[in-house]
């Protein structure tokens, strides 16, 4: 007791911290206000660059008085301490010591905040707290699943305060923050949290009676607010999550949170939520994906002798991982069936979570589920969208219907050949589970699959499923004598199958006796020998005759168990014949085998016979019972009675003798045979763990590195966002630019099909927004221009521009410029037309025309005046001239007149 109290006193809680780009500025604010008693052990996660020896140590002592240290190999965390990652490091904690490991992932594929947090669930389970600061990327998310997964605390800064949101913003999206504030009052939100968490302080509770009546009220407000009963779900799974919400809201008292639930209809919601534990992934377990791929599967279509339609289930679906992952596996296994046989598969998936149910139908999914599904299988079977995130294509979505139901109230689906329920039953009462079998194996088909988890069984229900060869939770429906009114449906179901039963049945009157019928029941009640039907594990379905003789019922609870209704005398050789004659598939016949009745003994020969037919009856075992009737030997002369009884008792003995030798060689063949079965199982079983253990390390290498890549594909992404925004703001300013120019342009593809053209390309040819993608001939034009098509087709043969001045109907002028279209790559894709307005130009040129033609004319009229004076004054020197009878010249006159102009 003192151990247990002093291990108690040692326990503490481990906050995980969490950050990348910008995070030390938040770490700083963090550890600032965290008090140096707080009692608290820290451990920070960074991304961290493994090349460079790290000062982060220095840098955080100077903000806080606890001590940081750099965590070295199989460091123990104590209170009151912040251990720091070294660089190049991956970092694990077991029972609370810290283990350094090389990291398996190259640089640049690391997501060491998950590795660590799903380190610390795995290890502190409900005592561990997962903060998340500013940083980029994605890393944590997973992390803070797990610890959500063991009823641990999730705590976030606010993406407004945080330098860089990618992070905090990621975990907040998907559900997983209990409180979001600043850094710097995280740490006071944790203290608070802790100090009404009793589970903490007494992890072996037990519920008392008031807690156990305030438990019970919560079920009841749960129910009135959002209508779904939890009272037959686990009462620890309950209690605990409750205990999660009076801690982050600050309440002691259980009572007190029955008020709190009552006066907050949101609270409601939230319990609802947290009690709906939606943890799931693609393809979890993945050896049993690959057993239903490449064995059960083919098998089970194989022995389908027609095509057609399969029907499927998955009870629980979540937000529809498991449920698209059985419909993938589904496809890829159909491919493997031989030829001209056209399956499909139909599946319903179901869950209480409506929100879940919703996201489910949508599809799609973040980039971290490359974790988890291989590249294959992501080109295949998901489209990725321009955010990253991967949508499931529509030959996948369409052969799964999501609806919410509740597995508890709702009625189930029928004539199914697959049902899926894994890690639901774990959080269900032992009772509900035990109910929950029968109402499977009615909605399945005869030989249909049922796959439950890794930690789940059926139970006692054996008489209805058999496990499937492998280490994996994979069961066939047996047929069995167990008629569906047997079944215990939901109650909302029942009441409403009863209700329709009785008002539907009609009233017969008894049919009329047959003679061969009552003759062959006379002959089996008086002349048949007595027997029984039972299953493989000796359970009573049917008997014949009577058979009190040789059975009667044990005392206690009722047990129709062959073994234990047997009589004294039949047991042990019964038990032995029983088992043979399942094991080895072959009928045991004993003989003179000696039954105790009342006060004396019955010889009776045993037939054990296993039944293979008809259909209705494979697996089943029929033991029938056959009187031994024994005469008196006649006494020989001179044999007195009492030698003859000596005879007779040693002959007894001996028979006695002989059979105790039998039953012990059997035994001891049994045992030899158990043995050898134990020693092969064992070895089975080491090598399995080895298998798992190996498995378990390459799934986690893969999702860090999965994880770490899209933590660079994000960064990918924002480039590309940046560049689609400049390239954004080019086409902005190239539709101004062109609309400013008042140039109409069109561009047309090498098929002479309108890509596109501005405003003012509408005023010449007739387009509007729907002529895209028309041929630019079926569109009626303004311009005189008939050799338009035939120009463009020129310019793309010769790759020579075309500039040609046209006139428009209405009188406009417009330069038709006819180029090719070239791309940056240098390649040939259309053709560019540009249409230049020059109406005016033409305008002032056929006036410069006209006036020109007037100027020649005036020009033309003087020149023609002028010559007219100049011969005139010709005429009239020469006659003056010839006036003069000596030829000389007068006194006045000019000896050397000018020339007239």
């Amino acid at each position: 007791m003192e151990a247990r109290d002093r291990a108690a006193s040692r326990s503490f809680p481990i906050v995980g911290l969490g950050a990348s780009a910008g995070g030390l500025e938040a770490l700083e604010q963090f550890l600032g206000h965290v008090p140096k008693e707080c009692g608290l052990g820290f451990v920070v996660v960074q991304h961290l660059d493994p090349s460079h020896k790290g000062i982060l140590v220095e840098l955080l002592q100077r903000g806080t008085a606890m001590p940081v240290i750099q965590i070295k190999d199989r460091m123990k965390v104590e209170p009151g301490h912040v251990y720091v990652i070294p660089p190049n490091r991956d970092l694990s904690i077991l029972h609370g010591v810290l283990h350094l490991l090389e990291p398996a992932a190259p640089r640049g594929l690391r997501l060491p905040i998950d590795f660590f947090f799903r380190s610390l669930a795995d290890d502190q389970h409900v005592r561990s707290i997962g903060v998340i600061l500013s940083g980029m990327g994605s890393d944590g998310t997973l992390g803070l699943r797990a610890i959500k997964e063991k009823a641990g605390a999730v705590f976030v800064q606010t993406p407004a305060s945080a330098r860089f949101d990618s992070m905090p913003r990621m975990a907040i999206d998907a559900g997983l923050a209990d409180v979001v504030a600043p850094a710097e009052e995280l740490p006071g939100k944790i203290i608070d949290y802790l100090q009404h968490v009793p589970l903490l302080v007494r992890p072996d509770h037990d519920i008392a009676d008031k807690d156990q009546s305030a438990l019970e009220k919560v079920v009841i407000l749960l129910r009135a607010q959002t209508g779904h009963d939890f009272s037959l779900y686990k009462k620890s799974t309950i209690y605990r999550r409750i205990e999660r919400r009076m801690g982050l809201h600050q309440i002691t008292r259980i009572a007190d949170y029955v008020r709190y639930l009552r006066e907050n209809s949101q609270e409601s919601e939230l319990l609802f939520k947290e009690l709906l534990i939606g943890v799931t992934s693609f393809f979890r377990d993945p050896e049993v994906w690959e057993q239903l791929k490449n064995k059960i599967i083919p098998e089970f279509l194989t022995t389908r002798l027609h095509s057609g339609v399969l029907r499927a289930w998955t009870a629980g679906c979540s937000t529809g991982e498991e449920a698209y992952s059985l419909a993938i596996v589904f496809k890829e296994a159909l491919e493997k069936v031989q030829p001209g046989k056209n399956f499909s598969l139909q599946i319903f998936a179901t869950d209480l979570d409506k929100d879940a149910i919703d996201k489910a139908r949508a599809g799609v999914y973040p980039a971290n589920i490359s974790a988890d599904v291989s590249e294959e299988r992501l080109r295949r079977f998901f489209v990725k969208n321009e955010h990253g995130n991967y949508s499931m294509k529509k030959e996948i979505r369409e052969m799964v219907i999501f609806a919410p139901q509740n597995l508890v109230m709702h009625p189930p689906f029928t004539r199914l050949d697959f049902v899926t329920c894994r890690n639901l039953l774990i959080y269900l009462d032992a009772d509900l589970q035990k109910k929950l079998m029968p109402l499977f194996h009615y909605s399945l088909n005869s030989g249909g699959i049922l796959l439950l988890g890794s930690a789940e069984t059926i139970g006692t229900a054996t008489d209805l499923f058999t496990p499937l060869e492998g280490k994996f939770r994979l069961y066939r429906r047996l047929d069995t004598s167990r008629q569906p009114n047997l079944v215990e449906f939901p109650s909302a179901f029942t009441r409403t199958r009863l209700d329709t039963a009785a008002a539907a049945k009609p009233v017969t009157s008894p049919p009329a006796p047959n003679l061969q019928s009552l003759a062959d029941q006379l002959l089996l009640q008086r002349y048949s020998p007595a027997a029984v039907l039972v299953t493989n594990q000796g359970d009573i379905l049917y008997v014949s005759g009577k058979t009190g003789k040789y059975l009667e019922p044990a005392a206690g609870k009722a047990n129709w168990n062959l073994f234990a209704m047997s009589r004294e005398g039949l047991g042990n050789a019964l038990s032995e014949a029983f088992h043979k004659a399942v094991r080895q598939k072959i009928v045991v016949t004993l003989k003179d085998v000696k039954v105790g009745t009342n006060g004396g003994t019955q010889v009776v020969d045993i037939t054990v016979q296993p039944v293979t037919s008809p259909e209705a009856l494979r697996g089943m075992v029929m033991v029938v019972f056959t009187d031994v009737v024994r005469h008196p030997a006649a006494i020989a002369p001179g044999t007195s009675e009492r030698a003859t009884m000596h005879n007779a008792r040693l002959a007894a003995m001996a028979q006695e003798l002989q059979q105790a030798h039998e039953d012990l060689q059997a035994t001891r063949d049994e045992m030899q045979t158990s043995q050898e079965e134990l020693k092969s199982t064992n070895e089975e079983l080491q090598s399995m763990n080895e298998e798992l253990q190996s498995t378990n390390e390459e799934l986690t290498t893969s999702k860090e590195e999965m994880q770490s890549m899209n933590e660079e594909l994000q960064t990918v992404n924002h480039e590309l966002q940046a560049k689609v925004d400049e390239l954004s703001r080019a086409s902005n300013d190239m539709k101004n630019l062109l609309n400013s120019t008042d140039i109409a342009t069109l561009f047309l593809d090498n098929a002479l099909l309108v890509r596109r053209f501005t405003t003012q390309t509408a005023g010449i040819i007739k387009l509007i927004p729907g002529d895209v993608g028309r041929p630019i001939t079926d569109i009626v034009t303004t311009l005189d221009y008939p050799r338009l098509a035939e120009d463009t087709q020129q310019v793309l043969k010769t790759l020579v521009f075309v500039e040609k001045q046209v006139t428009a109907r209405d009188g406009r002028w417009f330069t038709v410029r006819i180029m090719p279209y070239c791309t940056q790559d240098n390649r040939i894709d259309g053709v560019v037309i540009t249409f230049a307005d020059i109406t005016v130009a033409k305008n002032l040129e056929a006036a410069l025309r006209k006036a020109q033609s007037d100027l020649e004319k005036r020009f033309t009229t003087q020149t023609a005046e002028l010559g007219k004076v100049r011969k005139n004054l010709q005429t009239g020197i020469h006659q003056r001239a010839k006036a003069k009878p000596d030829g000389g010249r007068t006194k006045g006159i000019n000896q050397n007149p000018k020339r007239p102009r």
